[in-house]
């Protein structure tokens, strides 16, 4: 079945799930975005549902995403649920003709990704994935720094991404762990921003803030090195725990010079006293930090479909940073340099 026409003028959204990432969409498309509405919500918590639909004036809670993938008046639908779901309401979404905007990441296999990805392209429907931080002011600009020649040949890259906390130990389990829940972003990121394919990673990681991750087998630091196909290096660097605050930093090097930046913080005072200068600490969580790209990134998918332009973040696009993920897992278990073609069958 291929999507159908849209309403006139705007584009009408079935929202599934109303978690705390969909909460954030929703206040978006019902406060920021005229372009844009949700014609119904549902989540396997009701009265969650409910409440974000009275926040929100979402005039109706379905009883079920199905009950949404048959309602004529939707467009697009918003898959905010789980990761393990993620797979399967995309094939069934584009069964129905809806073009989708999912969360990160599709699926921890590579295979359901793929049997998601062939469904849309069946359907020709369009399917945007939530990697929200390629929307973020700053990281757009170090992205323009180098895909313009500002700093000639980029030679070397630097991502830091740190919590202010770890979570608890319920999360970890169907999270797919550090590198393909956390360290994902910044997969995704580093070929973002450097415009170029991966073709190896050498991971290493511990356990050195929270004990009771090796009982998950996972990790709460990790480091891991990323070779591009130019030859530049990167390295990326992750811990559930900065105490200060929410830890975003990029640095790229190139052959005119370098681009940098860092975190952002609720406001410019800087305090000089006789013994010290200081300022606030940084904004504390993602959804104080990427507040705007969470933002454009709906604004952005609203009027590809709309003005019928290329999605931004791409279902091939989302892939890659899994098959990165589940190189840099293998490169941590075996104790070595990994290619990205070992795992991307």
């Amino acid at each position: 079945m291929s999507a159908k026409k849209l309403h006139f003028g705007k584009l009408h959204f079935g929202l599934i799930g109303a978690g705390r990432i969909g909460r954030v969409h929703a206040e978006t498309l019902a406060f920021r975005l005229p372009e844009a509405e949700i014609a119904a919500i549902t989540d396997v918590n009701r009265d969650a549902a409910l409440a974000l639909a009275a926040r929100c004036s979402i005039a109706k809670v379905a009883a079920s995403a199905a009950e949404i993938f048959a309602d004529p008046k939707i467009d697009a639908v918003l898959i905010c649920t789980s990761t393990d779901t993620h797979a399967g309401l995309i094939a069934e979404a584009a069964k129905a003709g809806k073009h989708i905007f999912c969360e990160k990441p599709i699926s921890l296999s590579l295979e359901k990704i793929d049997g998601s990805l062939a469904a849309v392209e069946a359907a020709g429907i369009k399917l945007q994935v939530g990697f929200n931080r390629r929307f973020d002011s700053n990281f757009m600009r170090v992205r323009q720094a180098v895909a313009s020649g500002e700093i000639g040949t980029p030679s070397l890259m630097h991502i830091v991404s740190r919590d202010p906390a770890p979570p608890p130990l319920s999360y970890l389990r169907p999270s797919g762990g550090i590198f393909l829940d956390m360290m994902i972003h910044d997969f995704d990121m580093a070929r973002y921003l450097i415009g170029d394919e991966v073709e190896e990673v050498y991971a290493s990681a511990g356990v050195l803030v929270e004990p009771g991750f090796r009982n998950e087998d996972d990790f709460d630091t990790a480091l891991v090195v990323v070779h591009f196909r130019s030859g530049a290096i990167g390295t990326i660097d992750n811990s559930r725990k900065a105490v200060f605050g929410y830890d975003q930093r990029v640095e790229i090097l190139g052959s005119k010079g370098k681009i940098a930046t860092e975190n952002r913080y609720p406001n410019q005072v800087v305090v000089s006293g006789e013994k010290c200068v200081y300022t606030d600490l940084p904004l504390n969580f993602f959804m104080q930090r990427y507040t705007e790209s969470f933002a454009l990134e709906l604004e952005l998918f609203t009027k590809a479909v709309l003005e019928d332009k290329p999605i931004p973040v791409t279902g091939a696009d989302s892939r890659i940073p899994v098959v990165m993920a589940l190189a840099a897992r293998k490169s941590l278990d075996e104790h070595r340099p990994v290619r990205l073609d070992e795992v991307a069958r």
